[in-house]
């Protein structure tokens, strides 16, 4: 009955933890309220427009694709998700993936992976996978951050510059040679903008931070082309309408080699949402429900995917702009998609003369802004193996792609974790009584120096995990067992867990030592290790009695086998 009861009460927490936060924020709201959050939806939105703009643009897409993508997104994720103030669109992470599947595989393998991503993120919900984001390590996180910021102030040079190439190449180093091969083709008027727009970015924040400095700087840049009659290439026409491409078959080989991006996708969307929501939290003392905002960013993203859309996650920055400004519910994310569904309707007429190196100036400093410098320069003191993680994370992403650098930053975590878990395991013996001359004035009765140790006995210490990465330590304790030794105590207090490999290691070692005529005991064998070795059937090999409880009780049977 008691399990019973507990199985209820897991599955009671467990559903009550999927329950969208529309439903419970929604039972005290208020007029001062709804006006409140009305207010920051609508300020978030003049921030969001022109960033939406241009990341659909550096993505590879048309524009109005980006603002679909944070309409839609923001007021499903309102309706499904578990936090009180996620704003959710494009976000600049997603530049480098989206550009790199739009290349290999067109506007269909962008959607199709968009999908995987979404359905990934609705399984990685359901089987509760929220709290395992984040054992990725800061080293990747900060790494590929850079490196995407790098990426995208390489992408951008072109439209800054105003440099005019039939089509760009993809690598990165390759990249930089076509812009120093056509120098001489600058656009002097769009540097001239450019950098004005820069330099308006990077100063209004010290005037007014009320209205984005985003905002003014699309506005001023679009002003000075239009009524100095500047030569820069605009935005063109914004279709009003979503055109949702036809969703064509592709191979079994293509679908598999989707599903890497897709990942990608599914967990820069993971981290970034639920980085945003612990954030957000601080601020507005609540606590977000991190498996029902995997789902609805799932559902998000697959939505986005069948209409042809750009991927979207929880912005930082969006989320933290609706806390302040008063935002406290998910009405202020419905209220954002329905201002910049607003905009999309009413204001694509001016949009059209907007100048693309305005954009390009606004996703630079946004580059910038995603490089922590801060964040890079205190690893100098980190160790060495972390600092290697973050230098080739970094390196990776924009040398070779996002994919590559995450896979290859977790396996040199994986790897630089077990050496530091195989260096801290240690085979010690004590030394003995007999060997002392001096007793000193210890009184502890656990201290090592105070037991008595019969004689053909000898007692190991073991403290670490015993797993594959220290299992050749295990072989070298024969090694120190003499002809006179009948037994050999090992005190495993400091073991929490071995695996199968250490396991055979500790059979080969008693193997030796039954050769020998040598009896293995042990003592203190904690719950994980004791069932590995029942079920590796070594417990049975050594026998029952020698599993002791106490380091007394070990040394006691030690005394009757030498007897």
């Amino acid at each position: 009955m008691k399990a019973n009861t507990k199985e209820r009460e897991g599955c009671n927490d467990f559903m009550e933890k999927m329950i969208p936060k529309m439903f419970s924020v929604m039972k005290n709201y208020s007029k001062q309220q709804f006006i409140k959050d009305m207010s920051a939806g609508i300020i978030v939105a003049i921030i969001a427009l022109p960033l939406s703009i241009a990341f659909a643009i550096g993505s590879g897409v048309s524009a109005e694709k980006g603002i679909y993508s944070a309409i839609i997104s923001s007021i499903v994720v309102a309706l499904l998700g578990g936090s009180r103030v996620q704003i959710t669109g494009p976000t600049g992470a997603f530049i480098i993936i989206t550009q790199s599947i739009i290349t290999g595989y067109g506007m269909n393998g962008l959607m199709i992976a968009t999908i995987m991503a979404g359905i990934m993120l609705i399984l990685m919900g359901i089987f509760k996978l929220g709290r395992l984001i984040r054992f990725i390590p800061t080293p990747i996180t900060i790494g590929f951050t850079g490196g995407i910021a790098i990426t995208i102030f390489t992408l951008e040079i072109k439209d800054f510059l105003g440099i005019t190439v039939d089509k760009m190449p993809i690598n990165f180093f390759t990249k930089w040679g076509t812009y120093i091969k056509h120098i001489s083709s600058i656009n002097l008027s769009a540097v001239f903008l450019g950098l004005i727009c820069i330099v308006i970015l990077v100063v209004w924040p010290k005037i007014n931070k009320m209205i984005p400095n985003s905002l003014i700087a699309l506005i001023v840049g679009t002003t000075i082309a239009h009524v100095a009659k500047l030569d820069v290439k605009t935005l063109g026409m914004i279709p009003r309408t979503l055109t949702v491409p036809s969703l064509s078959r592709l191979s079994l080989d293509e679908l598999f080699e989707l599903v890497s991006p897709a990942f990608t996708i599914a967990i820069l969307v993971a981290m970034q949402a639920l980085l945003s929501g612990v954030v957000t939290d601080g601020i507005i003392h609540s606590k977000h429900r991190a498996n029902m905002e995997l789902v609805a960013e799932g559902v998000s993203n697959t939505i986005l995917g069948l209409l042809g859309c750009i991927p979207a996650t929880g912005g930082v920055a969006r989320s933290i702009a609706n806390a302040k400004n008063g935002g406290r519910t998910p009405i202020a994310a419905i209220f954002h998609g329905l201002t910049l569904f607003f905009f999309l309707v009413v204001c694509m007429p001016l949009i059209k003369y907007v100048p693309l190196c305005v954009l390009a100036a606004i996703l630079i400093v946004v580059s910038y802004n995603m490089f922590n410098v801060k964040a890079f320069l205190g690893y100098r003191k980190a160790p060495r193996s972390d600092i290697a993680v973050l230098i080739a994370s970094c390196v990776l992403t924009f040398a070779f792609g996002l994919v590559l650098a995450i896979e290859v930053g977790m396996v040199m975590t994986c790897v630089l974790f077990m050496k530091r878990m195989a260096d801290v395991t240690e085979i010690k013996g004590w030394t003995y009584l007999r060997d002392l001359d001096d007793l000193g004035d210890n009184n502890d009765p656990d201290a090592l120096n105070l037991k008595e140790v019969p004689k053909h006995t000898l007692v190991f210490e073991v403290s670490g995990p015993m797993f594959f990465g220290a299992a050749d330590k295990l072989i070298q304790l024969t090694s120190q067992v003499t002809e006179d030794i009948k037994v050999v105590v090992v005190r495993m207090r400091s073991v929490p867990a071995i695996d199968i490999t250490a396991m055979n290691s500790l059979k080969k070692v008693h193997q030796h030592l039954a050769k020998n005529d040598v009896t293995m005991v042990f003592s203190h064998v904690l719950e994980q290790p004791l069932k590995a070795m029942r079920k590796a059937g070594f417990v049975d090999a050594i026998g029952d009695e020698n599993i002791c409880e106490s380091l007394d009780a070990a040394l006691d049977r030690a005394e009757k086998l030498c007897a």
